[in-house]
C-alpha cells in the first residue's frame, strides 16, 4: 500500500492528501489520455536531501503532454518548486515523486474539448521497485505474449497513462506465471523494453541498450550510457534479439523506480552466472554514489531541498 503523506500539491495549491480527488467524469479516467513521471528523493550520505535529475523529468513531462497536444499550465521552473515544495511540506528526506497531468471533466467522448488540464503532484516512501534482495541477487523475468507499441500506434516517446494498459498487461502475465517482470519485444521481434524499465546487456565487457526506436527515452538509461562511458565501457544503441539476450555475460534493467536490477534468468535460461555481474555491480555502486551525493562530478544531476 502506498503511504500516505500530509499533502498534495493540486492545481497550483497544497492540499490535505485525502481531499485531492476528481470527479468520475474525469476525462482522462474514462480514456487514458494524459501523462506522468515517476523522480526519486534520495537523502544523501552528508544528511542533505536531493532530488535526482528533476528539472530533466519535468521536461520530459511537459514534452509528454505536448506529444498528446495537452498545454500544461505552468513553466518548467513553476514545476520544478512545485515538486521541491511538495517534500518540504511532507517532510521527506527521500521519497519518490509522481507528477500527473490529466484532462479533467466537462464534455464527455474522446474529443476532450475544453475540458480543463489538471496537474498534481504526490510524494511517499517507496522502497526498491522490485525488492532490495533483487539488486543483489538479480531478477528473473518471462518474453511478454504482449508486444511493445508500435510507434504509429502509440505515441512511444511519452509516459502516456494509457500506454501502460500494455504494461500491465505484460507485468501481470508475468507476475502469474510465477517472473519478477516481464520482457517485452517490439513489432519487428527486437528487444524492446520492460514494463516500466529499459534494458542493457553486456558481452566481453560491451554494453548494449535498445536503440530509441520503440522505447520511452529513460532518464536513467541516459544516467547509465553517460556513468559507464565515463568509466571506460563501449556502450552501443543497437537493436538486438530474444537470443542474443539469452547468451548475454550479464543483463540488467534501468529506471527511477528500478534504479539499476540485475537479470538473472530469462525465459528460464540463467543469464552469465545467474547472479548481479562485475559490470552491473560497478555500475549500480557508481550510480548510488551519485544519487547520495558522493560524487561531485555530477552534482549538477541533483537538486537540494531542505526543511
Amino acid at each position: 500500500m502506498v503511504q500516505k503523506a500530509e499533502k498534495i500539491w493540486f492545481d497550483g495549491k497544497l492540499v490535505p492528501w485525502d481531499e485531492a480527488n476528481v470527479h468520475i467524469l474525469t476525462h482522462t479516467l474514462h480514456y487514458g489520455c494524459g501523462v506522468f513521471e515517476g523522480i526519486r528523493a534520495y537523502e544523501c550520505t552528508d544528511g542533505r536531501s536531493a532530488v535526482y535529475r528533476l528539472p530533466e523529468h519535468m521536461q520530459r513531462l511537459i514534452d509528454s503532454a505536448h506529444i498528446l497536444g495537452m498545454k500544461i499550465p505552468y513553466t518548467l521552473d513553476e514545476l520544478v518548486k512545485a515538486a521541491l515544495d511538495t517534500l518540504v511540506a511532507n517532510k521527506m528526506k527521500s521519497a519518490y515523486i509522481r507528477p500527473l497531468v490529466f484532462i479533467g471533466d466537462g464534455v464527455m467522448g474522446v474529443h476532450p474539448g475544453t475540458n480543463p488540464i489538471r496537474v498534481a503532484i504526490a510524494t511517499w516512501p517507496w522502497g526498491a521497485y522490485l525488492g532490495d534482495e533483487a539488486l543483489v541477487k538479480g531478477i528473473s523475468i518471462k518474453t511478454s505474449s504482449f508486444c511493445r507499441h508500435h510507434v504509429n500506434a502509440m505515441m512511444t516517446k511519452a509516459k502516456a497513462c494509457g500506454n501502460y494498459v500494455n504494461s500491465v498487461l505484460a507485468k501481470t502475465e508475468a507476475v502469474a506465471d510465477g517472473y519478477h517482470e516481464a520482457l517485452m519485444l517490439d513489432t519487428q521481434g527486437y528487444v524492446s523494453e520492460a514494463s516500466g524499465e529499459n534494458i542493457f546487456i553486456v558481452k566481453d565487457r560491451m554494453i548494449k541498450t535498445t536503440p530509441l526506436t520503440s522505447v520511452l527515452p529513460g532518464i536513467t538509461r541516459h544516467s547509465i550510457m553517460t556513468l559507464a562511458r565515463k568509466l571506460g565501457y563501449e556502450v552501443q544503441e543497437q537493436l538486438f534479439t530474444r537470443d542474443e539476450l539469452y547468451v548475454a555475460d550479464e543483463a540488467f534493467f534501468s529506471g527511477t523506480a528500478a534504479e539499476i536490477t540485475p537479470i538473472r534468468e530469462v525465459d528460464r535460461r540463467v543469464i552469465g552466472a545467474g547472479q548481479a555481474g562485475p559490470v552491473t555491480l560497478q555500475l549500480q555502486k557508481e550510480y548510488f554514489r551519485i544519487v547520495k551525493g558522493e560524487n561531485p562530478e555530477y552534482a549538477s544531476w541533483l537538486q537540494e531541498y531542505r526543511f
